[in-house]
Formats: structure tokens, C-alpha cells, sequence
């Protein structure tokens, strides 16, 4: 009984606490880290039906520049959401999935009632390729030629009549 004496609860308490402001701190830290990736509205600017932040994004394109206002996934909540049960996008609106490092890229139309444009965006910030107008309610995968650090969905036909191609530069 004697070797345990030392362990007064006040100590035992103090040792909690310290662990639990450690363990929030290391949250705080890991929940930066995770979502440094994730572009800023400057703004303040959320979309109405999802709440998302909305950001600029430019596509630099044959000598023109193309300007959007996309919502931003970044959670894997939102990521998983993305654009499903939601009405028709305006002509310069879209909706972008970044991610915290670059990965092979797989999405599907599951639940989205439009069709889309999705565009693949590589660690150069360059278009990998594009799956344009995807069919409404597909289970089929849809991927990325390489590893991606963000996928872009825009209103299906845009890319095409905005001459935006592989190649093309994307910043946001």
C-alpha cells in the first residue's frame, strides 16, 4: 500500500489535466496541418444550399483567363457530399476538392442530379484531364490520369466551350 502513496489524486488530477491540454493541443495542431490545403474566402462569401466557403479560382487557358467562383470540400464530409442532391450550378460556379497531398483521384456521380464537368488538377497546378459531361446518377469511376492535388467540377459543357483543355493552369 505504501508504494502507491505517492500518487496523491491532486497529482493524479495535475496529470490528467496536463495530458488533456497536451491532447488538445495536438488536435489543434493536426487540424491545421489538415487543412492547410485547403484555400481561404477572403470574402467571407458561403454558398447558400451547402455553406461552403467560396473562393476565386482562375483557369489560364490559350492566352485567356477564365474566373469562377467555386465552393470548397475540403472536410471528407464535404468531400463525400460534394455537389450530390443539388440543382443546376451557374455558368462561372463550381465546386473544388483539395487535397492535403497529391493522390490518384476517383470520383463518381452518385446522387448528383446534373451532369459535370470534373477536372483533375496536378501538383503543378496544371489540368491532368477532364471527364466532361458525366452522366447524372453514375456509379461508374471516374479518375485521374496521375496524382492529383485537387479535382474541380464545373456545369457540364463548360470546359469545352471555355476551350479549357489538359495543360491549361488553375489557381485558386
Amino acid at each position: 500500500m505504501a508504494r502507491f502513496a505517492r500518487f496523491s489524486p491532486c497529482r493524479i488530477s495535475r496529470a490528467l489535466m496536463a495530458l488533456a491540454i497536451g491532447l488538445a493541443f495536438l488536435g489543434l495542431a493536426l487540424n491545421i496541418q489538415r487543412r492547410a490545403h485547403c484555400p481561404r474566402s477572403e470574402t467571407g462569401l458561403e454558398h447558400p444550399d451547402s455553406s461552403l466557403a467560396i473562393v476565386p479560382l482562375t483557369i489560364h487557358s490559350a492566352g485567356s483567363t477564365r474566373r469562377f467562383q467555386v465552393e470548397v470540400a475540403c472536410t471528407a464530409a464535404q468531400q463525400s457530399r460534394g455537389l450530390m442532391f443539388r440543382g443546376a450550378l451557374g455558368s462561372d460556379e463550381g465546386m473544388i476538392f483539395p487535397f492535403p497531398r497529391p493522390q490518384s483521384a476517383s470520383f463518381w456521380m452518385k446522387n448528383t442530379p446534373q451532369s459535370l464537368d470534373i477536372l483533375f488538377i496536378g501538383a503543378d497546378h496544371r489540368i491532368l484531364n477532364i471527364a466532361a459531361d458525366t452522366t447524372p446518377y453514375s456509379l461508374d469511376s471516374i479518375t485521374s490520369d496521375g496524382k492529383a492535388i485537387a479535382v474541380l467540377e464545373l456545369p457540364a459543357g463548360r470546359a469545352q466551350a471555355l476551350g479549357i483543355a489538359a495543360g491549361d493552369r488553375v489557381e485558386y
